[in-house]
């Protein structure tokens, strides 16, 4: 699904969870947003293909947290696109996803997927992709989680910061968010942006009212 210009909402479907992952794109340069759960390479390999963007042509992975639905095909990734493709993360989140501290919600797993991550990012920077791709640190859910916000659509990609439900915003998934109170400070970030659309990793599309939603959920929290 095209959410503006130059960005599509993917649907990836792992045992009945579906998850979005973002594809930014202009003529020169192919972002990829999350990288779903392990296994689901080829999944998301099609995905690409039927928007017309093979994977090899991936240019930057930015993983909004370590979760492993998040950077599931991260390995994958990296066989395929080699040097070219930059990971970027949050350098709170970076020693999990490298594989050097085990994952906070997964620990127990024996092989979890793991990556180098080339690139850290803080918050308020703005990478140099597609017009300009703003980093807001949103810590709760993990320590280093990062929400992404491209002012020339006015779109929020929230990662896990927030779900939505039939195009509602839901707030704060408390079952897997580590720090409730942090996360709750962080929906205060969106409330200075103008926003038009959300993109929820869980749950999809948001694009209602979505400045006076964010701020309803903030007050509620």
């Amino acid at each position: 699904m095209e959410i503006s210009k130059g960005i599509e909402m993917l649907q990836l479907d792992f045992e009945g969870n579906v998850i979005h992952p973002i594809l930014i794109r202009d003529e020169k340069t192919a972002v990829l947003i999350d990288t779903g759960f392990p296994g689901q390479y080829d999944d998301l390999r099609i995905a690409l293909e039927n928007i017309g963007m093979p994977i090899s042509q991936l240019k930057a992975v930015i993983l909004t947290h370590q979760d492993v639905d998040h950077i599931g095909c991260l390995p994958e990734i990296l066989q395929e696109c080699g040097s070219q493709v930059k990971i970027y993360a949050h350098a709170l989140d970076k020693p999990y996803i490298e594989g050097q501290l085990p994952l906070l919600k997964d620990g127990h797993l024996e092989h979890p997927p793991k990556g180098k991550v080339d690139e850290t990012v803080t918050d308020g920077q703005v990478l140099p992709f597609c017009g300009g791709i703003r980093v807001i640190h949103t810590p709760g859910h993990t320590p280093g989680h990062i929400s992404l916000y491209l002012k020339r659509s006015k779109t929020l990609i929230a990662g896990d910061s927030m779900y939505s439900v039939e195009g509602m915003l839901g707030g704060i998934h408390e079952p897997t968010t580590l720090d409730i109170e942090t996360a709750r400070f962080s929906l205060k970030k969106y409330t200075e942006l103008d926003i038009t659309s959300v993109v929820c990793y869980h749950g999809g599309l948001s694009h209602r009212n979505v400045n006076e939603q964010i701020s309803g959920l903030y007050k509620l929290n």
